[in-house]
């Protein structure tokens, strides 16, 4: 089996809310996302998405995702998909970096293994533990009483983690994390993400006044020796995010005792077979994660899907389905929450089939 054709098209995708705000003033309104599709000269075709939340959460943006494959497609005709390993240093070969402009076509040759042997994606990560798993709701920077007024409905729709954008006021903050606390009952799991929005003070401040909350404090500042420097001086579990962008961060931050959770964002280490690599070095190191991406639809809410439930129950921390923020579908097949919960398909692959009539021209098409 070898590819013959690589092509990617551009889906808008608005919110259901709006917009999504978190630390710095930082907000979106209509996600632009990637759609990436693998041909071969069987006739197999696999699917892969690629989001970045707008061009300032990480190093990536999603003009970036399709000149990236512009750039890249070319030295990939004539590969086995299938030979997932090789491909990626194929691609690492041929482009330096670039994660993100990489996963919308690992993910898509998984889909064509899955499709290719008959067996879904999850399956051929490792296997699939338990009838579905927990997923967190994000809850966009507002004032105090409106996340609390949001937590409580999404909580009445059957979410029990949820996860505040805050790293705004230390004050507004503190006000955040008790009104939501005060609503949440036995069970439920409550997450403070900064988003890297916290100087060290302002950090400090916030800590110590909610010392007798239980909250997990995820990416309090921007850099790793900040955050350690506050993992270093507070009692709650300890969740990083965007300092973790590959193997060699994840392992050191295991050595400092930087975090009890890690957040694999499939995009930040290019792809699932990279990320299905740092999720097995966690399960080893006693790690938990919350399995997700920066953004994205159907396909990308597939592709967690089958990460998370690969994962060994408990050391999945949480997921996310990004498909139900959204108010265009973009592909059938994709796994849908339910009570705050979902589980991967059983179908072939990721489960996924794209709608061409949202999809519509390919904007990059190498053959």
């Amino acid at each position: 089996m070898k590819i013959t054709r690589i092509a990617a098209y551009q889906v808008d995708l608005p919110l259901h809310e709006g917009s999504y705000k978190w630390s710095g003033g930082k907000s979106v309104e209509v996600f632009d996302s990637t759609i990436v599709m693998v041909e071969t000269d069987s006739g197999e075709a696999g699917y892969g998405e690629v989001c970045p939340l707008g061009p300032f959460y990480l190093p990536a943006y999603a003009e970036g995702v399709r000149a990236g494959i512009k750039e890249l497609a070319p030295h990939l005709l004539g590969s086995d998909p299938r030979q997932l390993s090789v491909l990626n240093r194929q691609m690492d070969a041929a482009l330096k970096g670039h994660p993100y402009v990489k996963t919308g076509i690992d993910m898509a040759c998984w889909d064509i293994l899955g499709n290719a042997t008959g067996q879904p994606v999850c399956i051929l990560l490792g296997g699939r533990y338990g009838g579905d798993f927990h997923l967190y709701r994000a809850i966009s920077q507002a004032s105090p009483d409106d996340m609390a007024a949001n937590v409580a409905g999404y909580r009445g729709e059957g979410y029990r983690r949820f996860q505040l954008k805050v790293g705004a006021n230390p004050e507004e903050d503190i006000a955040r994390i008790r009104m939501v606390a005060d609503l949440l009952e036995p069970g439920d799991k409550l997450i403070a993400d900064a988003n890297t929005g916290w100087l060290m003070h302002e950090a400090a401040r916030v800590v110590r006044a909610v010392d007798d909350i239980d909250v997990y404090i995820e990416q309090p500042c921007l850099t790793y020796e900040e955050c350690l420097s506050i993992r270093r001086r507070c009692s709650h579990p300890f969740v990083l995010d965007e300092n973790v962008d590959g193997i060699d961060v994840l392992m050191r931050g295991h050595a400092d005792g930087a975090m009890d959770v890690v957040n694999i964002k499939i995009s930040k280490f290019g792809g699932l077979t990279k990320a299905s690599l740092a999720r097995d070095l966690c399960v080893e190191m006693g790690v938990a994660m919350t399995i997700e991406d920066s953004w994205g639809g159907d396909i990308t809410t597939a592709a967690i899907a089958h990460l998370a439930h690969s994962t060994p129950t408990e050391f999945l921390f949480t997921a996310t389905d990004f498909n139900s923020y959204v108010t265009v579908s973009a592909a059938d097949g994709a796994p849908q929450r339910h009570q705050g919960r979902m589980a991967a398909s059983t179908a072939p692959g990721l489960g996924v089939a794209p709608r061409w009539d949202v999809l519509g021209d390919p904007v990059v098409d190498i053959s």
